[in-house]
């Protein structure tokens, strides 16, 4: 009943536990309040769902113009809360801002469910809106002057119940516009939250989210602690170039002064054509890579641009590069250049082709997609994180801005197939002419992992070769407990018929004797024959006794318990032949050290059989018991003077069969052998108790069967005969 009550209070315990962490889990409070890890470069918990995000300055930025790209985290539970975040956008035609009760995300334009509250630079709003796989505006608000690109917002978002409010405070004025809409028809679930940006690249920095005030739920009056951030907002009509002192240095005030006026533009495949010195050249192209280095691409190659950097510029956009013309070999290089803006799009797809076409040059600085197998991966000491790769026998290395997925790359297994793309590039500068190729990935975003290491590498095979040695330890350890069990409770059933048998057996004859005792006591004297048949009787009764005392004192545990194998056979032995005239004699090598009780047994069974056949078919005048115990085994020899027998003649009987039967039960070895008039002699070898389960296992899935037959055919071939006849 105990027990029972044990078990019930037991469970119970166990499902109050899981009920309490399933509302833990399911809490709107459990993580809040949260605070990005941006200014330690840091963002393993977000989510990336399109575009190209990298964690730089402090800030979290998307650097592509893709439509509906998003970043996600947070909890699904999260119900009331306040996001409050610095948004800067990076284009001059799109929105950026902040998803609220996220749910379903998934690659595409507007593919989640959630509010999503934003800025956008078109008509220089800030809006509330809704998605479902779909998108509807709730409510917008006119922000006077615009919303400026390059330029640093405090946004703050609100949802409560039903109601979604939000507050756009400019960074340098300190200017506060407001919003607020109860949508009492949709009203979403609890959700996570997320950064978003649309047809346009972003910046986020100082994102938290805590628990609604009473504050967050009227208008924000206070100017926020933003350092105003002077950079100048799109031009596109104008040209605006790169210098010393950021997008529109001193230099250039004017487009009179502006040297891109006057230099034609050139492709990259016509620049490679002429092999000239100190030249100058002019280079429309895209941005396929904005670190370490820009890259530009045409319709006819890439090339790199090094030069004083244009702050703002993101994959997809389309500039105009004039600089001195580097060309070695296949690179070509715009060094000391100069760059303008001309439009923002989206990033251009990359060229899908294989290592060994990558190989050739013929793809150097463009944007492409290559496969491979990861061989090892390291770190590099600028903190970016190098892949080394083959692909049908060529190999190459890739670099990646592990960003805000570094652990996870790290966590990449060798032998894992990779899609990777980024910018192929074979300066020696980066390939340190080890690699015909290297190449550039902006961001783990761009590392796909199609399949993982297949399960027959070698620290596979070496882990299931671990394993099944422990399952096959287990199988062992369980064999032999269950052998034990097996044999506890055959001995529990001898020492229960040793009680029986004394209870009864034993003491019948001590009865019969006292009856015949009293019976000839009362017969008179001049009887003799009565008195002499009675006498006989009484021995008889005697005798039996004896055996039945000698029999019960085998069949219990604490016989051989109490001492040594050889010492419970000589004891044997001489009860066997006391009052007679057959001398026993012993010898002993060794000493007998935990031997378990099990070959204790069988043996004892064994010599029992040897020694008492001998008395009843010998007629020995001498029988030797020795015994030997080593580090490898234990044997016994029972060997006596008497007649002996002829090997040759068949004999009938079950003495040599059971004890052949007890020997294959310890896995020992039996030999018997004699001659006529020259005695009989009966070993066993047994191994040690360290070699036993694997020996008996062995010997029942018959790995070692044709042990047991050669030493049955050797025991026929020497000892044919029976001891019981």
């Amino acid at each position: 009943m105990k027990s029972r009550w044990g078990v019930i209070a037991a469970f119970l315990v166990l499902l109050a536990c899981g009920t309490a962490w399933r509302f833990y889990e399911r809490s709107p409070r459990r993580g809040l309040p949260y605070k990005d890890s941006f200014e330690a470069g840091k963002s393993e918990e977000w989510t990336a769902y399109g575009g190209t995000w990298r964690v730089a300055q402090g800030a979290m930025r998307n650097e592509s113009d893709e439509r509906g790209a998003k970043l996600m985290t947070g909890s699904p539970w999260w119900n009331d809360y306040t996001i409050t975040t610095d948004v800067e956008l990076l284009g001059e035609q799109g929105d950026a801002g902040v998803i609220l009760r996220g749910s379903d995300e998934e690659l595409g334009v507007d593919s989640y469910t959630g509010y999503y509250v934003g800025l956008r630079s078109n008509d220089g709003s800030l809006i509330v809106g809704l998605a479902e796989h779909g998108w509807v505006q709730l409510a917008e608000k006119a922000i006077p002057g615009g919303v400026r690109p390059f330029h640093w917002y405090r946004l703050r978002a609100t949802v409560v119940g039903c109601r979604i409010s939000a507050t756009a405070v400019d960074s340098a004025t300190g200017e506060a516009n407001s919003i607020s809409v109860n949508d009492q028809a949709n009203c979403l679930q609890p959700g996570r939250i997320g950064i978003r940006s649309h047809s346009s690249g972003g910046a986020w920095k100082s994102f938290t989210v805590r628990q609604v005030e009473a504050a967050d739920l009227s208008p924000a009056t206070e100017k926020p602690g933003v350092e105003p951030i002077a950079r100048m907002p799109y031009e596109i009509d104008e040209p605006v170039l790169n210098g010393p002192e950021g997008r529109n240095p001193d230099g250039f005030g004017s487009a009179d002064e502006s040297p891109f006026l006057s230099s034609p533009v050139e492709t990259v495949a016509s620049l490679k054509l002429v092999r000239r010195r100190a030249r100058t050249a002019a280079l429309r192209g895209t941005v396929v890579l904005t670190s370490p280095r820009l890259y530009l691409q045409d319709t006819t190659g890439g090339a790199a641009v090094v030069g004083p950097s244009l702050a703002g510029l993101k994959l997809g956009d389309e500039v105009e590069a004039r600089g001195e013309v580097d060309l070695r070999d296949y690179t070509l290089v715009l060094r000391n250049a100069q760059v303008r803006l001309l439009w923002a799009r989206a990033p251009m797809p990359p060229v899908a082709i294989t290592a060994s076409q990558a190989a050739t040059g013929a793809y150097d600085a463009m944007s492409i997609e290559v496969d491979g197998l990861l061989a090892q991966h390291s770190s590099a000491p600028d903190g970016s994180l190098e892949l080394d790769l083959t692909s049908n026998g060529q190999s190459f290395r890739a670099i990646v801005d592990p960003g805000r997925n570094r652990n996870s790359l790290r966590r990449l297994a060798a032998q894992s197939r990779l899609r990777l793309r980024g910018v192929c590039v074979v300066d020696p500068q980066f390939t340190h002419n080890l690699y015909p190729f290297v190449l550039l990935v902006p961001s783990a975003d761009d590392v796909e992992v199609l399949a993982g290491p297949p399960w027959w590498s070698a620290r596979s095979l070496a882990l299931f070769g671990l394993g099944a040695t422990i399952l096959l330890l287990l199988a062992l350890l369980l064999y032999i407990r269950v052998d034990h069990w097996r044999l506890q409770a055959v001995v529990d059933e001898r020492e229960r018929i040793a009680h029986e048998m004394h209870d009864s057996l034993a003491q019948s004859f001590v009865g019969i004797g006292f009856q015949l005792q009293a019976i000839g006591n009362g017969v008179p004297s001049d009887l003799p024959e009565v008195n002499h048949q009675l006498q006989l009787a009484c021995e008889l009764v005697r005798h039996s006794h004896e055996e039945a005392r000698r029999s019960l004192m085998t069949l219990r545990r604490e016989f051989l318990e109490a001492e040594p194998l050889h010492t419970a056979l000589e004891r044997f032995a001489r009860r066997m032949v006391e009052h007679g005239t057959v001398e026993v004699r012993l010898a002993v090598s060794g000493e007998e050290n935990g031997l378990p009780y099990a070959i204790k047994d069988a043996l004892f069974r064994i010599g029992q059989e040897a020694v008492a056949n001998s008395l009843r078919h010998g007629s020995p005048s001498a029988i030797l018991i020795q015994t030997g115990y080593e580090s490898t085994g234990i044997s016994m020899v029972i060997e006596d003077n008497g007649v002996g027998f002829e090997p040759t003649v068949p004999v009938r009987g079950f003495g040599l069969q059971g004890m052949r039967k007890r020997a294959e039960g310890i896995a020992a070895m039996l030999e018997v052998t004699s001659r006529p008039d020259a005695g009989t002699r009966v070993m066993v070898t047994a191994p040690v108790p360290l070699r036993l389960p694997l020996a008996r296992l062995a010997h029942y899935v018959k790995i070692f069967r044709w042990r047991g037959s050669s030493y049955e055919q050797r025991s026929d071939r020497q000892s044919p005969y029976s001891y019981r006849r």
